[in-house]
């Protein structure tokens, strides 16, 4: 089955539920998946597939096992790699020279690389999980032979102590607003990601960052890079083990008990187009430190 890189036509609308706001049954599987994921936070896409309950609860029952498995955090470091390597030939420029004189301290420098390193991290994991979604929303299917998943046993040196702190739009002044409406623009979505919510802690900072990957966007190699890193996801996602059975029939039919099959799907397909290139750009941004 080929999957390409598809952005859907019309941008659906999401409904993320953030973590304050829920209680109960989602409380509980945020819980467990930001312990099982070695996470501090949910992601905006897993926040925004739990938004279908049914949908959230059979993709969760047969992905945990998965996401806790040694070949799913190997493609974690895999995909990490390859990204980290991939972003480094669009030649980022530099920016601590820029940043001390602009008076940061080394410290300060190594706090915003540390949450640059916990969602570097995540969103490997939640590009995985996307497209797994994705694949089995279109009638695909993954497993090994075995069907065995063994265990993880490792741990993730990316894992923050506490979540990071974000500047909402309320918070911020006219220009990081401004900054955050040219992202928007720019990338072709009706939300800011949360990484660059939480980079603009830094206003002068992301204000540097994000005016110098800017140009790259949308550019040939850029787009070339989120090809690649997607085909290595779909790759690896093929081949990792499925111990509870999870496929294309329960999960369709899980889905359609929330909302339309098409909205689930459409959903889903936009954050699996997403997520390559926000991992190429977070990699471009480590770079730059």
């Amino acid at each position: 089955m080929v999957m390409k890189r598809q952005l859907p036509k019309a941008i659906p609308a999401i409904h993320p539920l953030p973590e304050h706001l829920v209680d109960s049954q989602r409380l509980a599987w945020y819980q467990d998946m930001k312990a099982v994921l070695r996470m501090p936070s949910m992601g905006v896409v897993t926040m925004a597939f739990s938004h279908y309950p049914n949908f959230f609860a059979e993709l969760w029952r047969g992905l945990r096992p998965v996401c806790a498995s040694a070949p799913f955090n190997e493609a974690l470091v895999r995909l990490q790699e390859h990204s980290d390597a991939q972003a480094a030939t669009l030649a980022p420029s530099p920016l601590e020279a820029a940043l001390g004189g602009l008076g940061y301290a080394p410290g300060e420098v190594d706090e915003i690389r540390a949450v640059l390193e916990a969602f570097h991290h995540g969103n490997q994991a939640y590009l995985l999980i996307a497209t797994l979604a994705r694949l089995l929303l279109e009638g695909g299917r993954f497993g090994d032979e075995r069907n065995v998943a063994p265990p993880f046993y490792g741990e993730q040196a990316t894992t923050q102590a506490a979540p990071a702190v974000l500047m909402e739009a309320h918070h911020a002044d006219k220009p990081t607003r401004e900054l955050y409406a040219d992202i928007k623009t720019t990338l072709g979505v009706p939300f800011v990601n949360t990484e660059y919510r939480a980079l603009a802690r830094w206003p002068s900072y992301f204000s540097l960052a994000w005016g110098s990957l800017r140009p790259q966007l949308h550019s040939a190699p850029h787009e070339a890079l989120c090809t690649a890193l997607h085909e290595e996801a779909l790759q690896l996602c093929r081949h990792f083990p499925n111990p509870e059975g999870l496929d294309a029939a329960g999960l369709k039919h899980a889905a359609s008990q929330d909302a339309a099959l098409a909205e689930v799907l459409e959903v889903s397909r936009l954050f699996q187009w997403l997520l390559p290139g926000l991992i190429i750009n977070l990699a471009y941004f480590r770079a730059q430190l």
